[in-house]
């Protein structure tokens, strides 16, 4: 049998149960997983307490993770077994082991570990969509990025700026403002005492940002609009400070662009996810983006982790050990 945390009903992180699962043999397509490291998203929270629907419950969540393919179902090719993985977007990381489907998994370099795999299968290759898709960059770009300190924005702002770009951060924190000036913010801007409309006009001028990164959402969307530099793009990816009003997207200025960009949309096609995942692992082997883990914790102290994650208390990525 395998250990994993599963949820019952929705509600708070005390709702995780640590207990004995039936994981199986892969079927055609499928591999089974015995993970070394999974990685913790602000996004399993919601699910955890039943703002996202689940599949059905009970649930094993999370939702990226890395570890070594233990077995592998008729027909696999793509891995195979005693290869070094990582996934994303995938629900069931919070176990020892899983079976999931092949199409998901990518064969991970000698030079990234599995922790390093856990902290940016999900996180990374949303940093790659941001700044190599939905805007490509290109030196001169000027961009806000909010959440600047957290586990996508530490890798995001890194490659925007090895890209060339002027980056703008909000953090929460003069702790937090500290590690997002280390890691490819050019200005940053401490949300709870500075406006950061004004304090981005100000720096960006009235030529405005062509870009603007928002995981945050309701606190921070409409006032981001007014920052648009002519043909801007605002990606709104995340909504942790809860859902945008849909009336505030009628003020999207014209000639301007709003996405609302998924992982699983943006690597939908096999080649592509592969393709994205070369670039990311090649952007951390180069030394242009330095992967942070704020935090670790056994699999079994899963709630722990979610009451960290959702009180804003880490930077960084934060990595589950089974």
């Amino acid at each position: 049998m395998t250990k994993a945390a599963v949820i019952h009903e929705p509600g708070p992180p005390e709702n995780f149960s640590w207990e004995d699962v039936e994981v199986g043999d892969p079927g055609p397509g499928e591999a089974r997983v015995r993970h070394a490291a999974v990685g913790v998203n602000f996004v399993d929270t919601h699910f955890r307490s039943g703002d996202y629907p689940v599949p059905a419950l009970p649930v094993i969540l999370g939702r990226e993770g890395a570890g070594v393919v233990e077995a592998v179902g008729e027909g696999v090719s793509e891995v195979a077994v005693g290869q070094r993985v990582g996934y994303a977007p995938e629900m069931g990381a919070y176990a020892e082991a899983r079976v999931m489907p092949v199409a998901r998994l990518v064969a991970l370099p000698d030079a990234i570990s599995f922790e390093t795999a856990a902290a940016i299968m999900l996180k990374g290759l949303t940093a790659w969509y941001l700044v190599r898709r939905i805007r490509a960059l290109k030196p001169d770009d000027t961009v806000l990025y909010h959440a600047a300190a957290g586990g996508v924005g530490i890798i995001a702002c890194q490659w925007a700026k090895h890209l060339g770009a002027k980056v703008i951060g909000t953090v929460g924190s003069p702790e937090k403002a500290e590690i997002a000036r280390a890691h490819g913010c050019d200005h940053v801007i401490e949300y709870e005492r500075e406006d950061f409309v004004t304090e981005v006009e100000r720096i960006a001028g009235s030529e405005g940002v062509d870009a603007v990164y928002d995981s945050v959402g309701q606190k921070t969307f409409a006032k981001s609009l007014g920052l648009l530099a002519p043909l801007g793009v605002i990606a709104l990816y995340g909504e942790a400070s809860g859902p945008v009003p849909r009336d505030a997207y009628a003020d999207l200025p014209r000639n301007c662009t709003l996405a609302r960009p998924s992982l699983l949309g943006q690597t939908a096609a096999r080649d592509e996810l592969l393709a994205a995942a070369r670039e990311l692992f090649e952007v951390i082997e180069s030394g242009a983006v330095k992967v942070v883990i704020g935090a670790t914790y056994p699999l079994s102290e899963v709630a722990a982790a979610h009451r960290a994650i959702a009180g804003r208390h880490n930077t960084g990525s934060i990595v589950l050990i089974p």
